[in-house]
């Protein structure tokens, strides 16, 4: 079958695609992993990946249902596309199992960043550390302590676990808190969390604030719109 100018075009276009809608959309993400995935990891995927508008979303499924594999296929999905400046900001204790999932069962390529890593990096003559062709894996506590080096990456897409552990971080007292929603204010966010809420609708805004600042206003018309108001509607 002899190939047009025109057929060759499109088969190049179709090697090269980005993006798509639906299950398009993480196709390339597919290839490689290795898992097997269940819908509802699909639609999460895809409801992440969704809005190109949107400065993050918050993915709060219940433990055990496969927030890390959600967030692995929207990571492969954004190293697919060759968007690859992607941090994963968890607790210290989750950063080996980050690591070792995103590898074995997405074949991406991540580094562990901690106080010894770091140093070992700059030793090699890496003036940064942080700017490495592999998805930066680092504990809540590091990043913190490294907010400017962070601050100076344009990053892709920042994935926090365990997010609730930053609820609070609207808060001038959460210093960790206050310092990566600094860091990472203008980038886009996927957030995970089992426990979004557990004492206050506060929790609602501290969350929603990592993503965008902005979401809900100020502090205090938040209170005025949802706290009061179903304080009133309750005590009523």
């Amino acid at each position: 079958m002899m190939i047009t100018d025109y057929h060759a075009k499109y088969f190049a276009h179709e090697l090269n695609r980005v993006g798509g809608n639906g299950v398009d959309r993480i196709g390339r993400a597919l290839f490689d992993a290795c898992v097997d995935l269940n819908p509802h990891q699909i639609d999460a995927a895809l409801f992440a990946l969704r809005s190109p508008l949107s400065k993050g979303v918050l993915l709060a499924d219940e433990v055990g249902l496969g927030k890390t594999i959600e967030a692995g296929l929207v990571l492969c999905q954004f190293w697919a596309e060759k968007r690859r400046h992607l941090i994963v900001i968890v607790p210290a204790s989750l950063r080996k199992q980050w690591s070792l999932e995103l590898g074995e069962k997405f074949a991406l390529p991540t580094i562990v960043l901690d106080a010894k890593t770091y140093k070992d990096q700059q030793k090699k003559n890496i003036a940064d550390p942080f700017n490495e062709a592999s998805i930066i894996i680092c504990s809540m506590h590091f990043a913190a302590s490294h907010a400017e080096d962070i601050k100076k990456i344009p990053w892709d897409l920042v994935v926090i676990d365990e997010a609730h552990k930053l609820r609070n971080s609207y808060r001038q007292s959460n210093r960790i808190g206050q310092q990566i929603r600094w860091s990472t204010e203008n980038f886009k966010k996927l957030l995970l969390t089992a426990t979004p809420l557990q004492n206050s609708l506060l929790e609602l805004y501290g969350l929603s604030s990592l993503i965008d600042e902005h979401f809900f206003g100020e502090l205090s018309s938040f209170r005025t719109r949802y706290i009061n108001w179903l304080f009133s509607k309750v005590s009523g």
